[in-house]
């Protein structure tokens, strides 16, 4: 079911593609702050801190995994390019149909490039959290 779940997310997200932008309007702080929150859980997944892991996701997707046992399940087995990356290193900040996406260059444990889309979610004390991420198939240069 999460699978199909993340295949859908996928799909929606390739149909959106054109309406993809520049996050021009991000403060050099925040834009320092997302990439550091996301530096923070990859830490937390390679060191198996679940609970640190999941205190990265914002309240609604933690609500919807219910725990740090399931989203680490959840990572582990559909995600291992972040759970697990040989190397990653930050791409644009775009804007993706009003949402605020990190675009990750990531190595996994593979050897397979992929492009990780994380969507950030600014919260009510302005700290950001990771409310999705999708896996995409990483075509451009290796740099």
């Amino acid at each position: 079911m999460r699978r199909s779940l993340a295949w859908l997310l996928a799909a929606l997200l390739f149909v959106a593609m054109p309406s993809l932008a520049p996050a021009q309007d991000i403060a050099a702080g925040d834009r320092t702050a997302i990439q550091s929150v996301i530096d923070r859980q990859i830490a937390a997944f390679r060191r198996d801190d679940g609970r640190e892991a999941f205190s990265y996701a914002a309240p609604d997707l933690q609500a919807q995994l219910g725990s740090a046992e399931i989203f680490m399940g959840m990572v582990r087995t559909g995600y291992a390019p972040v759970y697990r990356p040989r190397s990653y290193q930050f791409r644009e900040l775009k804007t993706i149909d009003g949402a605020i996406t990190q675009q990750v260059h990531v190595v996994g444990p593979d050897g397979v490039a992929r492009l990780a889309l994380y969507f950030m979610q600014q919260q009510k004390d302005g700290s950001w959290r990771v409310s999705g991420c999708v896996l995409l198939d990483f075509e451009g240069d290796e740099a």
